[in-house]
């Protein structure tokens, strides 16, 4: 066996995939298994453990496909024709490195699976003849899995000591990336449906329930409400029909967690959803999904005829005495219908509008009937805690939240993608170590998390842990699991008038708190970020009155609103005030942007000793601002200025100065 490279002393963040149990196993291929040697055989086979060929991964989530991973694959596949060779092309999810997309990992027969970043189409054959010949030093090397029992590469990094996996603990993100989602005997062959199974037989619906609720799982969707004591009342009601919901219809900006999971491991949501159902005494699951998510829905339905066929879900699921069935509900992308009593009121087929609440869902929901409603990485987090125990789940994170959490980290970073972290982990950590820092040497600034009803976290608060408690007194909220880093150039007011912007346009209506109180405050933060060019009469007097009354205002959306997304509307605004107040007393007194990007707050000039005098600033100003005889320098009149830019951008000497 050739010399591995020395592990880390960090755990890795996979764990071995759990065996399937043995009457479980006998369903791989449809039950066409025999158990004994053939089985193990097969399970091996499924598990990349063994490899009769090799074998190609493309990464082809939404993320992969959108980086070219598409014409990536079709390139494999004509290098494979043309030289006939024999091997396994499989598409998997996304494992969570979007920055590096399209991924393609290559693994031999008897060694370690090799995992390659930025594989374009034309670097796919070399990349591919390298490797059949041995050879994988190549820039685009990211590193190799671990595996028992396979002959590791040389001198080539293990991916869990990547800067990026080592910080992580990847739970519900297991599968993600490595596994074909198309495949149920693949979830088989690692562990899926085994919890199902051991819950059907050896379990009663309250004990699931009890399991839930001592693991300490809360909702990871939102306000985080404990998800096993929801399940206890929704069991608890007395009722003929109890339907179960995921909602999946992830809408925040920044935010793609859900898609990523449903795309990269389906029966995962599958199974978990089989157990929450069976916990609560539910027959029928809807999942809430946008359909601007086509091909995690392609994979789910697909995930879902699969269970079915095999008796995973339908009658008499694994042969024991419960029903359950899930059924696919696309939604048009309302950002409203991400709260739970306006997504039933999608499913029922009626204008997606908030519900007054009590009664809340688990009493009287979809239909009338008791419902649960939990969202994707909720449902996915049961198998594993069913499976493995509460015990296990409960020792990872901190005393108010446990487990791990994902997080979709966009915006100023080095490194974005998709992260699974033990809940306590230090914010720092995931923007630095994870994320591998701020792009171009710039200074960090902020990070929104949670979305429009989340807030902005300041460089004073990096080190916070990443657990409810925290996250809320600082004025932010865990929310779906959004992180948009922001750096040095982010002008926290034009944040907040984005997400007020945002948030306001995607009002339903119903509520005045909600409909008239952000549009007043998104007045407010467009006066804000306006010059004085064009007022006149009152318009000053009025626009300091209006900031006068922004928190107050603000305040009584948060009182007065109907539903969740109305009663943290205000947050962006109530973040950045308390943690960049300096900002917005510059644009409020000096008319002024520090970071420069509030169009009508920034003044042009040209700098005399930089103009050559060649008029292009000239000809191109569209309000006839700029002045000057050819070959002179020129000069702006700032009355006549509108601060359109086109000056800054046709300069060919950078002679044109921005403040």
């Amino acid at each position: 066996m050739a010399q591995a490279p020395e592990r880390s002393n960090a755990p890795p963040c996979w764990e071995p995939p759990p065996r399937p149990i043995t009457e479980l196993a006998s369903y791989l291929s449809g039950g066409n298994t025999p158990p004994g040697p053939v089985l193990d055989e097969r399970i091996a086979l499924l598990r990349r453990e063994r490899l009769v060929r090799p074998a190609i991964f493309v990464g082809t989530g939404t993320c992969g496909l959108g980086a070219g991973a598409g014409r990536t694959l079709q390139a494999i596949r004509g290098h494979l024709k043309a030289r006939h060779i024999e091997a396994d092309l499989v598409e998997v999810g996304c494992i969570g490195l979007c920055s590096d997309e399209p991924l393609v990992d290559v693994q031999l027969p008897g060694r370690t699976r090799l995992s390659f970043r930025a594989v374009t189409e034309e670097k796919a054959a070399p990349l591919l003849d390298g490797v059949w010949a041995g050879q994988v030093k190549t820039p685009s090397l990211v590193g190799q899995f671990s595996g028992d029992g396979l002959d590791p590469w040389p001198k080539v990094p293990w991916l869990h000591d990547n800067p990026f996996f080592a910080p992580q603990t990847r739970w519900v993100l297991a599968n993600c990336g490595l596994v074909d989602p198309s495949s149920l005997d693949e979830t088989i062959a690692r562990g899926g449906y085994s919890a199902l199974h051991q819950a059907l037989r050896t379990l009663k619906p309250a004990q699931v329930c009890d399991r839930v609720e001592r693991s300490g799982l809360r909702g990871r969707g939102g306000g985080g409400f404990p998800t096993g004591r929801k399940w206890h009342v929704a069991r608890a009601q007395a009722a003929s029909q109890k339907y179960l919901i995921c909602n999946a219809d992830e809408g925040d900006p920044g935010a793609f967690m859900d898609r990523a999971l449903i795309e990269g491991d389906p029966h995962r949501l599958v199974e978990g959803m089989a157990l929450a159902g069976y916990a609560i005494g539910a027959s029928v699951g809807y999942v809430y999904i946008r359909a601007e998510y086509p091909l995690a829905i392609r994979r789910l339905a697909k995930a879902v005829d699969q269970a079915r066929e095999r008796g995973f879900l339908g009658r008499a699921i694994l042969g024991s005495a419960f029903d359950f069935d899930i059924r696919i509900k696309q939604g048009a992308g309302a950002f409203v219908c991400g709260e739970e009593t306006a997504l039933m009121n999608s499913i029922e087929g009626r204008r997606g509008m908030p519900r007054p609440r009590p009664p809340y869902p688990a009493e009287k929901g979809l239909f009338g009937k008791p419902t649960v409603i939990n969202n994707v990485e909720t449902l996915a987090n049961v198998p594993g805690i069913l499976l493995r125990g509460d015990a296990w789940f409960s020792a990872l994170g901190t005393a108010g939240s446990k487990g791990t959490k994902v997080f979709a980290l966009s915006g100023k970073v080095n490194r974005t993608g998709l992260v699974e972290v033990a809940m306590g982990t230090p914010l720092r950590q995931i923007v630095f170590n994870v994320g591998g820092g701020i792009p171009e040497g710039k200074a960090y600034k902020a990070v929104q998390i949670g979305g429009p009803s989340g807030g902005c976290i300041p460089s004073s608060q990096l080190d916070i842990p990443i657990d409810y408690e925290s996250l809320k007194a600082v004025g932010a909220m865990m929310g779906s699991g959004g992180l948009v880093v922001m750096d040095e150039g982010t002008c926290m007011v034009d944040v907040a008038k984005f997400f007020m912007d945002f948030i306001q346009r995607e009002s339903c209506g119903k509520c005045i708190p909600c409909r008239e109180g952000t549009r007043r405050m998104l007045e407010v933060l467009e006066s804000i970020t306006r010059g004085r060019r064009g007022e006149k009469g009152a318009d000053a007097l009025q626009r300091f009155q209006g900031i006068m009354a922004l928190n107050e205002l603000a305040e009584v959306i948060k009182d007065s609103s109907l539903c969740g997304l109305g009663q943290s509307a205000p947050n962006p605004v109530l973040s950045t005030l308390r943690w960049f107040r300096d900002e917005y007393e510059a644009h409020i007194y000096d008319r002024r942007c520090p970071a420069r990007v509030c169009p009508q707050l920034l003044s042009y000039s040209i700098n005399a000793e930089a103009c050559k005098g060649c008029a292009l600033c000239l000809k191109k100003c569209p309000t006839d601002a700029i002045m000057g005889a050819p070959k002179s320098p020129h000069y702006i009149i700032q009355d006549k200025c509108i601060a359109c830019g086109t000056c800054l951008t046709v300069c060919k000497s950078r002679a044109v100065l921005v403040q």
